[in-house]
């Protein structure tokens, strides 16, 4: 028989899990590899997120102006985390709200993947499963995206997608919450 720890282990579950949106400002987005495929797959993890009630952190980086109006409009009730660092754990913070939300499980999404993306996930590891959401991110260029994707899988980051971590999340068919998810993915 096989123990139910090692089936899912690698498997998100919602009262382990917290959305992290990492910096997807005004000034950076028009550079951004495509940005309307991420722009669409964070937004209908936002709205996902409210029908399982999952909690959610928004940074952005200091001087790349505010989230861009897409994502600001499905969390207008949440404050962005303001920080200077690339790695989203040397805020302090963005420590404190981690503490406060006490979850295991970091699903990062955001830009850009090789840099606060990347550095964020790799520093998370050891205390932290950490599940990025590969679609969900991305680079001013694809082959910077690539790298740092690979790097965070190297480093034993689970590379997912918005799909993969929503129906992991919800587990089951036939409920309310299915019934509400499935608009999002048709």
């Amino acid at each position: 028989m096989i123990k139910k720890d090692s089936i899912t282990q690698n498997l998100v579950r919602r009262e382990d899990s917290v959305l992290i949106i990492i910096d997807v400002q005004e000034r950076l987005m028009p550079f951004i590899k495509n940005k309307e495929k991420i722009i669409d797959n964070i937004v209908r993890l936002l709205k996902f997120s409210k029908i399982i009630h999952l909690p959610i952190i928004l940074t952005e980086q200091e001087k790349l102006g505010s989230t861009i109006p897409e994502i600001r409009k499905e969390i207008s009730d949440l404050n962005p985390i303001t920080k200077v660092t690339f790695n989203c754990f040397l805020c302090n913070e963005f420590v404190e709200s981690i503490h406060k939300i006490d979850r295991k499980t970091l699903i990062l999404t955001g830009i850009e993947t090789h840099i606060c993306v990347a550095q964020t996930a790799i520093y998370a590891l050891p205390q932290f499963k950490v599940h990025v959401v590969g679609d969900a991110t991305s680079s001013r260029t694809i082959d910077n995206w690539n790298t740092g994707i690979e790097r965070m899988r190297q480093s034993g980051a689970v590379i997912t997608s918005t799909e993969m971590v929503m129906f992991e999340l919800l587990q089951r068919a036939g409920t309310d919450e299915f019934r509400d998810m499935l608009q999002l993915v048709k």
